[in-house]
């Protein structure tokens, strides 16, 4: 009934003499033979049983000891917290404590923030603290199920990471979890991007920490820069006895502990492609002029003659002819043939340099990949369609972005420190996670982070619908289409939500509602910081809402009064995603918790998807006359456009895969010379 990973020795998982004043786990290093083994692993994972009574079990036992609870009194509760820390402290997480720890949390989520976690948060909050991810359906409480973990470890002293994919998720889940930990005696905190050091630090010394993936690891980052090239527990330990201004009371982290991951399909894996890099600003003006020039000479090249573009790999290739063409240019004295520094740049610089301008020009769109705001420009997260105003493309792409789009420019910027989220997150002693998309997925999950898999059972029956999806042509009639489908929902009374791939998207398909005369709301990258609003307000009578596919996740779309007697939400979904879990979580906005609601996908052959990845002549012949009516002809449109969508996924775990064996391999150059990340 128990998994035996919850009797680890607690005295490994939290700072002390035995694991260290910064826990953390030593980076290992899979043999050729042992990660071949591991990936085999993971593809036989799927086949393995797996005892559908056990967690049903656990939840039943632990629902028996929260009743036996009601009856006592707030001293009586506090008087058996005060025991089962000094048993967790004594004995570690055993099984029988952590029943004990989950009916205590129960009862009091009761008292405190009147709510009592179903049978299936109960499961989930066991998988999480074995070390595993639960799958758990979109809209199935998965906020609540983690305080069942996060509090188990937080009452035996091990200091908690509790993970998500945005700040607004991350001050409203501290807040509303807020009451149930202080109830336990814990703290909590969280930390956000515009915190100093200082509140930085107190944030991560609560024993519940709210943090975004892009926050913690860069503050382990720099927490990594501090510690150079000398490791050692033992030395760390040293200092603080023999000297004040020791490092660790500037480190911002208290080690890597025990993490639970929100979405983790978004942040371990899609996440985990881009690595993250430290930087410092350094200003040059005489290399401004360099990127105008490489700016202006690639908007003088032919694509197809002078250059070669990719767009499902995002590449540039120069030519023989555009090769020759840099070649030949005037060596002027300050130009690409000359060096910031005054020396002379060597042909590959320059044709590198170019490289990126072709790239900025032709692959980074506005409203696409980027925002200018102001005199700004800020990239959009792919992965949750909010804008990142902190982060900036690599050397030299970002600032010839910024020439593109005349707005001032920013300092280049040096790298100081390299860190992937592969690394990072294998680096916890303990990992555990939630998503509500990850069957798909866990062969990869297991071989990178030794994560298994656990499909939690449904607390209510889903009672979602699938609309017939439908594939147009032209863009042109599939948004007719979608407004069309929108009109039709109204006339019912149904709330709808439409999925866009971009910001540029759903500004568009605005324009055309507005001439309609459909009252709507737009929630994008432009309007992150009304978020919450926008989605509290998207489950009313006839309200419809365009957002960019990702933006609200996190967030339930509460249904308003009568709304589920009408029919529910309706999800229209616009585009295809790059993969198709990430498709499941925009259709599983709608029929949450058992209420009813539906869902249709409207795409068209002149999709961004469809035209990076499918060949032009294949495209022409879908688009023959004749064809558009045929029932083979829509079942071969949706093939090609699954296939398109199966490429894109082969290519990101390739470049997941590639990433960490360029980690790898970075690593032991990097140990050979005695120098770390």
């Amino acid at each position: 009934m128990f998994s035996s990973a919850l009797s680890a020795d607690i005295k490994t998982m939290r700072p002390g003499p035995i694991a260290g004043r910064y826990p953390q786990r030593c980076s290992q290093e899979d043999g050729w033979l042992d990660g071949a083994l591991n990936a085999l692993k993971g593809k036989l994972i799927r086949l393995t049983l797996v005892n559908r009574t056990a967690l049903p079990r656990v939840a039943a036992t632990i629902g028996r000891r929260a009743d036996a609870l009601t009856g006592l009194d707030n001293t009586a509760i506090t008087a058996l917290l005060i025991t089962l820390r000094r048993h967790f402290h004594r004995r570690g997480l055993v099984p029988g404590l952590c029943v004990q720890s989950f009916a205590l949390i129960r009862e009091l989520a009761m008292r405190t923030i009147r709510l009592r976690h179903y049978d299936s948060q109960v499961m989930a909050g066991w998988v999480m603290l074995q070390g595993r991810l639960a799958e758990m359906e979109t809209g199935e409480g998965k906020t609540l199920a983690a305080t069942l973990a996060a509090a188990t470890a937080g009452l035996a002293g091990i200091p908690v990471h509790v993970i998500t994919v945005n700040e607004y998720l991350v001050k409203r889940d501290a807040e509303a979890m807020g009451p149930l930990y202080q109830a336990l005696g814990l703290t909590v905190g969280y930390v956000t991007q515009d915190m100093p050091p200082d509140r930085r630090r107190a944030g991560y010394g609560c024993d519940i920490t709210y943090c975004t993936n892009k926050q913690v690891a860069f503050d382990y980052l720099r927490d990594r820069l501090l510690l150079g090239n000398t490791p050692g527990q033992l030395r760390l330990q040293l200092e603080s006895a023999y000297s004040d201004n020791n490092r660790l009371g500037q480190f911002l982290l208290r080690g890597l502990c025990y993490a639970i991951v929100d979405e983790a399909d978004s942040v371990l894996l899609d996440e985990a492609r881009t690595p993250l890099i430290i930087t410092r600003n350094t200003d040059d003006p005489a290399q401004h002029a360099v990127y105008l020039q490489a700016l202006n000479l690639a908007k003088g090249m032919e694509r197809g003659h002078d250059f070669f573009l990719d767009p499902a790999q995002h590449r540039v290739e120069l030519s023989l002819a555009g090769q020759q063409k840099l070649a030949g240019l005037h060596q002027s004295p300050r130009g690409l043939h000359r060096s910031p520094k005054g020396g002379l740049q060597n042909t590959r610089q320059r044709e590198e340099l170019v490289c990126r301008a072709l790239h900025a020009l032709h692959l980074l769109h506005r409203d696409r990949d980027y925002l200018v705001q102001g005199d700004k420009v800020m990239i959009i997260d792919a992965n949750t369609g909010r804008t990142m105003p902190d982060r900036s493309w690599e050397r030299g792409l970002h600032q010839l972005v910024e020439t593109k789009e005349a707005v001032p420019l920013t300092g280049i910027r040096d790298p100081l420190g390299r860190l992937t989220f592969q690394n990072f997150f294998r680096r916890y002693l303990h990992l555990g996670g939630m998503t509500g998309t990850a069957r798909e997925v866990r062969s990869e999950l297991w071989s990178v982070y030794r994560l298994r898999v656990r499909e939690i059972p449904l607390h209510r029956p889903s009672r979602r619908k699938e609309l017939p999806p439908k594939v147009y042509p032209r863009a042109k009639e599939k948004w007719a289409a979608v407004v069309t489908g929108v009109k039709a929902m109204q006339r019912q009374g149904r709330p709808v939500l439409i999925g866009t791939g971009s910001v540029a998207d759903s500004e568009f398909l605005s324009r055309q509602l507005t001439v309609k005369k459909i009252p709507h709301q737009v929630l994008n990258a432009r309007q992150d910081k009304e978020e919450a609003r926008v989605v509290a307000a998207a489950g009313k009578e006839k309200q419809v809402t365009v957002a960019t596919n990702m933006a609200g996740r996190g967030t339930d779309i509460p249904l308003a009064h009568g709304v589920a007697n009408l029919g529910g939400l309706h999800v229209i979904a616009t585009c295809r995603n790059q993969a198709k879990r990430i498709d499941r979580q925009l259709y599983g906005r709608c029929a949450r918790q058992g209420d009813p609601g539906s869902f249709q996908v409207v795409l068209s052959l002149e999709d961004e998807l469809v035209r990076q990845n499918c060949h032009p002549t294949l495209i022409k012949f879908l688009n023959r006359p004749g064809a558009k009516n045929s029932l083979f002809h829509g079942k071969l449109n949706r093939f090609i456009i699954r296939q398109a969508q199966r490429g894109i996924e082969r290519r990101h775990r390739e470049a997941r895969r590639a990433l960490l064996q360029y980690d790898r391999q970075t690593g032991r150059l990097l140990t050979f010379s005695g120098h770390l990340e």
